[in-house]
């Protein structure tokens, strides 16, 4: 009996050590946590400045080389970070993907654009922004451009650890610009293109708004509140379709297959209507079959948009990677170019181990520490089902199109926020003007108590305040933080 009862002390203290243990290890994987993505950056950064000593070979600029690879794939690392959240969010946030799935869709369609269709030309941001020929010497030229690459890369992390989401194209430009203006300056700015991209401050979330709030209204009016709703579909969801198909084409004849084939405007349009038309009649018998027993509510409308979605948040991506690629690896190629040349005038194009650093970044960038602004985007703005994320998606279609039409420069972060912002305060409009108007005597606006109205918000004011800020503030910070970062490194030039 005294055996059994000292055994059974024994296992307690057993069971007692163990739980311990267990305690132990489960608080060790929660503080180790947050250090993983930080370990993984650091030793991709480290591979990229190996990549670059192994293909770039050994001469006297190979160590400016290695550190510009090494900024190229931070500045990599935080596109992915920030920027592809602007297309996977919605589809998150709708449900129609889970995170891991986005993550891994996103991964694999950003690389392939990159490595597909990215740029080949990548001076142009400079030239574009900057007079190349105001910065004298070949090492001006190059200190210039790590100055932007590095003051880029620093801002698009403070934001995404903000959870604000910005513009890399807008970081990357005022990087440009401050390094250019501490190099020769004001006169060297092109303020002419300058002033297009502050505009577009405003031009790419008001279209993208407008556009996702007009598809909205579409689906709602045709579709949502008709009495037979999936009768409605059946006519309404392959149109829908065939225009989001007839969007894409054309979308990605612009910002993808142009950098491998030259297409135009009413080329790409053409090639728009082509496809949209083909899509269009090819889904009337699948939409015609998936809507076959589903009942005559709002939650089986969803089911119609689901795979949609899915399609269109891969082809931003796409689209993403072909065209947004060039902002971390452009500078880089800039200087592995002027490095070996020495001729900083020159049109460059990208190695493909400078491509690979840049695509495989944003798929890291995205793994890592990609989830913070997809939450954002897609859950803690408004709330989003397919049909809302799905105009969200075709917004940014069609923006980007009807903007090159126009020729205004604009940002795919600042359409994307903008639709989702777009579609929240239609809803928010919508709504209150359904109660308003209906056969009940409902009260008039200005007897809801305040806390009501607040209640019916239908988009968070303070995400609002927060992201329009860092827009405001994303190209004069990169300047300014460029400027500096270059005064910095030409002090410890000239005192090497």
């Amino acid at each position: 009996m005294a055996h059994k009862k000292g055994e059974a002390r024994h296992l307690e203290t057993l069971d007692r050590d163990l739980s311990r243990i267990s305690y132990l290890e489960l608080a060790t994987t929660y503080t180790s946590r947050p250090l993983v993505g930080p370990s993984v950056s650091l030793f991709f950064v480290v591979l990229a400045g190996l990549a670059a000593a192994l293909f770039f070979g050994h001469d006297s600029n190979s160590l400016i080389v290695i550190i510009a690879a090494c900024l190229g794939a931070y500045m990599a690392l935080n596109i992915g970070a920030n920027d592809v959240a602007n297309n996977m969010g919605p589809a998150v946030g709708a449900n129609a993907l889970s995170l891991g799935g986005a993550i891994a869709i996103a991964a694999i369609f950003e690389s392939a654009g990159a490595l597909i269709a990215g740029g080949d030309v990548v001076l142009t941001v400079a030239k574009g922004i900057i007079d190349p020929t105001s910065m004298g010497t070949t090492q001006v030229f190059i200190w210039a451009m790590m100055a932007a690459l590095l003051s880029a890369a620093l801002w698009v992390n403070l934001a995404t650890w903000l959870g604000a989401p910005v513009s890399t194209t807008h970081s990357i430009v005022g990087g440009v610009m401050g390094a250019g203006i501490a190099a020769a300056g004001f006169a060297a700015v092109n303020w002419g293109t300058m002033a297009k991209i502050a505009a577009s401050w405003v031009i790419s979330p008001v279209l993208g708004g407008l556009i996702a709030a007009l598809f909205l209204w579409l689906i709602k009016a045709r579709i949502i509140y008709r009495d037979d709703k999936i009768a409605a579909a059946r006519t309404w969801v392959p149109v829908l379709i065939g225009i989001m198909a007839g969007a894409f084409a054309a979308y990605l004849a612009l910002k993808g297959l142009n950098k491998v084939l030259k297409i135009d405007l009413p080329m790409a349009v053409l090639i728009g209507m082509i496809a949209g038309t083909l899509i269009w009649l090819i889904m009337i018998p699948i939409i015609r079959r998936q809507s076959q027993g589903l009942e005559n509510r709002n939650k089986s409308l969803k089911v119609l948009f689901g795979i949609p979605l899915v399609v269109s948040a891969a082809l931003l991506s796409f689209a993403h990677g072909a065209n947004d690629v060039a902002n971390a690896v452009g500078p880089l190629a800039a200087i592995v170019q002027t490095s070996q040349s020495g001729d900083f005038m020159a049109t460059v194009t990208i190695p493909f181990w400078v491509m690979l650093i840049g695509a495989f970044g944003i798929s890291f960038g995205l793994f890592l520490f990609g989830p913070k602004l997809i939450r954002m985007v897609g859950s803690q703005i408004t709330k989003l089902n397919p049909m809302r994320a799905y105009c969200v998606a075709l917004s940014a279609a069609f923006t980007v199109i009807l903007a090159s039409w126009l020729g205004l420069p604009v940002s795919s972060t600042h359409i994307a926020v903008g639709a989702v912002f777009g579609v929240g305060l239609f809803r928010e409009w919508y709504t209150e003007r359904r109660i308003l108007t209906a056969r009940k005597p409902w009260p008039n606006r200005s007897d809801f108590a305040p806390e009501e109205r607040r209640r019916r918000k239908l988009v968070r004011r303070s995400h609002f305040m927060t992201i329009v800020a860092a827009w405001l503030f994303t190209v004069p910070a990169a300047a300014v933080l460029s400027g500096m970062i270059f005064y910095i490194i030409l002090s410890f030039s000239n005192f090497g």
